[in-house]
């Protein structure tokens, strides 16, 4: 399971943060996790609370936004909506479709106090 991993990078990403900005307690983390990255957004669920016990994000909420896949077919030249890296156009049923969004996971916004 590579999201307990990724989940420990995020918490190394908050303390940074926190040890530059001065805050000393997360009430919320937003993670936006694209479609197509590769990450399971209940995965990341299922790891938050144990990879934060006994820090300063501790006891608090996480908010995951789901971004859906997005490609720009390189034969029609129509944007579609892509599940999978590999499917084709839902216009042409081309599979040159090129990705344009969903394969991002990163820290949105952190409410801290």
């Amino acid at each position: 399971m590579h999201e307990l991993s990724l989940m420990e990078g995020v918490l190394e990403i908050i303390q940074a943060s926190a040890d530059k900005e001065g805050f000393a307690h997360v009430r919320r983390v937003i993670l936006r996790i694209g479609a197509l990255s590769g990450v399971e957004p209940e995965a990341m669920r299922f790891c938050f609370d144990s990879v934060v016990a006994g820090t300063l994000a501790e006891g608090a909420e996480l908010e995951i936004l789901e971004v859906p896949g997005l490609g720009l077919c390189q034969a029609c030249g129509r944007t579609g909506a892509m599940e999978t890296r590999f499917d084709p156009c839902p216009h042409c049923g081309m599979v040159q479709m090129q990705v344009t969004s969903g394969t991002e996971m990163r820290i949105e916004a952190l409410d801290v106090e």
